[in-house]
């Protein structure tokens, strides 16, 4: 692993590490830690995970797909819903956390494997019928990075993501972004304590790196989602605190409470969004032969 994944392989430990009963106390019932899809008053988190997960499941046509990468799978939720609703016979998750990885591996999902590497160093031996990425995105540049600099990584991650799809594949991208704000003015909590050594993207950088690379067939921002999603998961640890104390300790409850409650702030003022994007493969040889900018 380069000096570089090791840094990014570290600064996810220190967020997705603490334990798996600690997030099994405030997550919904597949374990996914990441935006929900609400449609209505009446949506348990349950509900609102369910949706987003078939939401990126139907991007990529999982019902006749018989390889999907997951990049960044977490603790399976997507990986599960492969192997156990949509039979695919080739369904591969990427995460750097440990804790996650012996998790997927505890649930014996056929069809499954799980890589403890990051799309960086990661080499599939065939090509996939489509590639689903939920909360990775935000991890791959760092805080030191210029926007050139971003967008050269996320370049590259579209150049690989592209050169591992079948004809015809997709690309199943969900992020969180800076709206309003910029990295300038983000909260030092959240830059040194949540999620160090990592930094968000905008809008404007991930379509200059996707340019010519990947076709934007769709996007949502779903900010208010994200500001629910948070608020629901507060309130499930709020109600749990006892037990998550005796977990991990008052002060780390204390940080991932903080954590929570600036977080639905930020995304409902606009500071922070949350951006589903489907992208599909430009054919080869799009720009060469006559294809428009």
């Amino acid at each position: 692993m380069t000096g570089r994944m090791a840094e990014a392989a570290a600064a996810i430990r220190h967020h997705y590490d603490v334990g798996t009963d600690f997030f099994a106390l405030w997550l919904d019932r597949s374990l996914t830690y990441s935006c929900a899809w609400r449609e209505g008053e009446g949506d348990t988190l349950d509900t609102a995970q369910q949706r987003k997960l078939r939401y990126h499941l139907d991007a990529v046509g999982a019902a006749e797909a018989d390889s999907v990468l997951d990049i960044g799978c977490g603790w399976g939720s997507i990986l599960g819903a492969l192997s156990r609703d949509h039979g695919v016979s080739r369904a591969v998750g990427l995460t750097l956390s440990e804790d996650q990885a012996a998790y997927v591996r505890s649930r014996d999902y056929r069809g499954v494997e799980v890589h403890l590497r990051g799309w960086q160093e990661y080499e599939p031996g065939d090509r996939f019928d489509g590639i689903i990425s939920i909360g990775a995105f935000e991890h791959f540049a760092r805080p030191g990075d210029t926007s050139a600099g971003k967008i050269a990584t996320y370049r590259a991650f579209f150049d690989r993501c592209r050169s591992w799809l079948r004809p015809g594949g997709a690309l199943s991208l969900q992020t969180i972004a800076y709206a309003n704000m910029s990295r300038e003015n983000a909260s030092t909590f959240m830059q040194r304590d949540v999620f160090p050594d990592a930094d968000l993207p905008t809008l404007a950088e991930i379509a200059a790196a996707a340019d010519g690379v990947f076709d934007v067939c769709s996007l949502h921002n779903g900010r208010l989602d994200y500001a629910w999603t948070c608020e629901q998961w507060a309130r499930r640890l709020r109600e749990r605190r006892s037990q998550a104390v005796r977990l991990v300790g008052a002060e780390v409850v204390a940080r991932y409470e903080r954590y929570l409650k600036l977080s639905a702030l930020g995304f409902r003022m606009g500071k922070i969004c949350l951006l589903r994007l489907v992208l599909r493969p430009f054919p080869d040889g799009y720009f060469r032969t006559g294809g428009h900018r």
